[in-house]
């Protein structure tokens, strides 16, 4: 073999090692962003939807036990308590709120929580109980289904934001299976160009030697 042809030979082979060295060293850096779009998943999907989640559980227990309140308002033997409590509940939903709003909200979901805020904030609060209840008239009939119907619309809000929960979830699930079939798939090439690597260096070692054993004889 002339020197001409072995430098060729040479320059394929080193042209052949570069090329797959970037694309192992581009896989490395896919693989770091995929692995951190992989942790950014499984954050938001804590912080913004399982959090969230248990943000309209508390809510939603809230609300059921205001309604308990105030469908028994005539049972209860201390009506200023039962103001306490019901303002206590409304302030505590409002306070859940907040730290709602404070997560990574779609549009949906910021337009059923505007919502179910503005129905707390002025169709919920109990400004004066003798409006449901008073000693000579009892309970005030219309007053009471008109809360209650206030509070069945905020429990309709509730279902909403939490079915964009399970939604928002599934995306976030399929968008970290997509991460991971992507992960597989170039954990295949790396170890394709691997293989591809020893033979390259088993085939310069098997023709250095038979370059050497050509200039022997």
């Amino acid at each position: 073999m002339s020197r001409t042809q072995l430098q060729k030979r040479k320059l394929k082979v080193a042209t052949i090692l570069t090329v797959l060295i970037i694309m192992i060293f581009g896989k490395n850096i896919l693989e770091r962003r995929n692995f951190n779009e992989l942790g950014n998943s499984f954050v938001s999907f804590y912080d913004d939807r399982l959090v969230v989640e248990s943000y309209i559980f508390s809510i939603s227990e809230e609300l059921f036990r205001i309604k308990l309140l105030v469908n028994h308002c005539a049972f209860e033997s201390d009506y200023s308590n039962a103001v306490g409590e019901i303002t206590k509940r409304e302030n505590d939903i409002l306070k859940i709120v907040e730290e709602f709003e404070d997560t990574d909200l779609t549009i949906a979901e910021a337009g059923y929580l505007t919502d179910f805020k503005k129905i707390i904030q002025e169709n919920l609060r109990i400004a004066d109980y003798a409006l449901l209840y008073s000693d000579t008239q009892g309970i005030n009939t219309q007053k009471v289904k008109e809360y209650n119907s206030s509070i069945e619309r905020a429990l309709v809000d509730l279902e909403k934001l939490s079915q964009i929960q399970l939604e928002e979830g599934q995306k976030i699930a399929k968008k970290a299976e997509k991460t991971v079939n992507k992960s597989k798939i170039w954990a295949q090439f790396e170890v394709a160009a691997l293989v591809i690597l020893i033979v390259i260096i088993y085939l310069l070692i098997y023709t250095s030697r038979s370059i050497r054993s050509e200039f022997v004889n």
